[in-house]
């Protein structure tokens, strides 16, 4: 395990471990489920005590990059991220992002068909029927009167997480549910009084049939024309209300 450390003791000792520790990680130097050095080959190797690479670990384990084993075979190891867990990551920081920093509607509107575009000729070329099936379910549940805007949300949020997984590759897929997932909520719970639920079926159903079609430029028109309706549900939101 090669891991450089920062003397320079700008902040705590157990902070900079834990730090240099993570880079590592993050570097690949670091393996998942590689086992650390014990704690006593640690505070040797950095000079410091044992209850400070104890602080250190604690840290890192904090953030979900190891976790503790006991037994004769114990020890701390570098966790292996699942997909899942990597999106729920980014979703939660995402949306963190867009709360705390008071991120514009219509920059977030931007962004999300942005990505979504550069998506669309490999879903065309890769969705296979189980993909359209899936995304034709969805319209269904929209066009149901049934459906709760709450539920609408979540399978609008579906229907284009099927888009996602239609590239047929996995990080792309991974960053794009992402998107949608931290993303897509908000905006539908802003303009939810002001949509026709019925429109974005339509729009939703003309996008589907352009990717069974296998029409990446079609698609791409129909994606556009959501979002040019999305971004006008936005403006008519900012709009001061008659007194």
């Amino acid at each position: 395990m090669a891991i450089e450390f920062n003397t320079i003791q700008k902040e705590g000792l157990s902070v900079q471990i834990a730090n240099a520790i993570r880079d590592a990680i993050l570097e690949g130097r670091l393996a998942g489920e590689e086992r650390l050095p014990s704690e006593a080959e640690l505070a040797e190797r950095f000079d410091v005590s044992r209850s400070t690479v104890r602080e250190a670990l604690k840290r890192l384990a904090a953030q979900n990059l190891i976790r503790s084993e006991r037994g004769s075979s114990g020890g701390a190891f570098v966790n292996r991220i699942t997909w899942d867990e990597a999106q729920d990551n980014l979703v939660t920081t995402t949306r963190l992002l867009i709360g705390m920093n008071d991120i514009p509607l219509e920059d977030a509107i931007e962004a999300r068909f942005a990505l979504e575009t550069s998506a669309l000729p490999l879903a065309a070329e890769k969705r296979s029927p189980d993909h359209l099936a899936d995304m034709r379910r969805e319209i269904a549940r929209q066009r149901d009167a049934l459906t709760s805007d709450e539920a609408f949300c979540a399978s609008d949020v579906a229907f284009h997480s099927a888009i996602a997984s239609a590239t047929g590759n996995p990080l792309l897929g991974f960053q794009l549910s992402a998107a949608f997932e931290a993303m897509q909520p908000l905006m539908n719970m802003l303009v939810y009084k002001l949509r026709d639920r019925e429109r974005i079926a339509d729009l939703h159903e003309a996008l589907a049939d352009a990717l069974e079609a296998g029409d990446g430029g079609m698609a791409q028109q129909q994606l556009e024309a959501l979002s040019a309706y999305t971004r006008d549900l936005a403006a008519q939101r900012r709009r001061p209300r008659p007194a």
